[in-house]
């Protein structure tokens, strides 16, 4: 297996690569997958030393766990640090529940139970409620989450899209490794004060969302047509209105790019990487090609005139549109 560099989440959490891998898109949201070639995909991420796979249990309603169990019986699963993520509840027409996410003590055992038969595993390296649920506190949560970590059942607590208070009230509770926050050129919403408040605790962040769910990829086109499956014919970046004034900015990118000799993606991948060593970008790749684009990111050194000539191009603030529709952004904690 060759080997990538690796950095640590967090001061209590485990030690990843530089880059992970997120399935969603293997099977859900972003349109039909080939699922021989999403295993394929795994198979290739783990032989080229990614460690860390992150997807939820409610992911194409559980077929994201299966996928990555059986691509799991290939490999070996001391190797890989599994990040799962609960909480949102579905319906069968692929839909999701209005209800608040389900993240009580009750459902904490519930659902990893489920998440533990369908990755074929003993344990989960990283477990985190996916969003919170303002019935519920955060200290229960994480409190069922300290249990099941004292059980064996998983390795670390994690975090996603909470904002400062919220973290500083989890830590309390129990060792936190990671906040997983959408954060990329496009939405640097953390930086304001869940990335000091991070780095004060010495909290990890793993960066999902890293090209825009494939704004910032340069394989972008604006007459693309998104089937209604894809949640991106929903999302605000994509409408004709925003998406117009975003290409702009990926075509800016595009040719910092070119001078760095680098993809539009590998830029903008080893932006999110150079923003701190406690930040671990998570790529979405569903195919063998866009990893192997993805993880020379790696090997782009961005010095001080390169990253002040990627904020020139792409100003913080600067994308048109919200990151979700206003009644997702509403479930947000971190953007409170």
């Amino acid at each position: 297996m060759t080997g990538l560099r690796r950095r640590r989440l967090g001061t209590s959490g485990p030690e990843v690569s530089i880059i992970g891998l997120g399935a969603m898109g293997m099977s859900d949201l972003y349109g039909p997958a080939d699922e021989a070639e999403s295993i394929a995909t795994l198979h290739a991420a783990i032989d080229a030393g990614v460690n860390l796979i992150d997807t939820a249990d409610f992911y194409g309603s559980g077929h994201n766990e299966l996928l990555i169990g059986r691509a799991l019986r290939e490999r070996r699963r001391d190797e890989v640090v599994l990040s799962v993520k609960f909480g949102a509840r579905r319906t069968p027409d692929g839909g999701f529940q209005a209800a608040p996410y389900d993240v009580s003590a009750a459902a904490v055992k519930d659902r990893l139970a489920y998440s533990l038969r369908r990755l074929g595993t003993d344990h989960i390296d990283i477990y985190r409620p996916s969003r919170l649920n303002p019935q519920v506190p955060i200290e229960e949560t994480v409190g069922a989450l300290l249990e099941m970590q004292q059980a064996g059942y998983i390795r670390h607590i994690g975090l996603s899209e909470v904002g400062a208070d919220s973290i500083r009230r989890a830590a309390a509770v129990a060792p936190i490794s990671d906040v997983q926050i959408e954060y990329s050129l496009l939405s640097r919403g953390p930086e304001a004060t869940i990335l000091p408040t991070l780095r004060e605790l010495g909290i990890g962040l793993t960066a999902y969302g890293v090209l825009s769910r494939g704004l910032l990829s340069g394989h972008w086109s604006a007459d693309r047509e998104l089937p209604g499956t894809d949640f991106r014919a929903r999302s605000p970046r994509f409408q004709s209105e925003h998406l117009a004034a975003n290409l702009r900015l990926v075509d800016a990118l595009g040719r910092v790019a070119q001078r760095l000799g680098a993809t539009t993606s590998q830029v903008a991948i080893a932006w999110v990487a150079a923003q701190g060593e406690q930040i671990v970008p998570l790529v979405g790749a569903r195919r063998r090609d866009r990893l192997t684009e993805s993880l020379a990111a790696v090997d782009l050194v961005l010095d001080q005139d390169a990253l002040d000539e990627i904020e020139r191009a792409v100003p913080a603030g600067a994308a048109s549109g919200q990151r979700y529709a206003t009644p997702m952004m509403a479930l947000l904690d971190s953007e409170r």
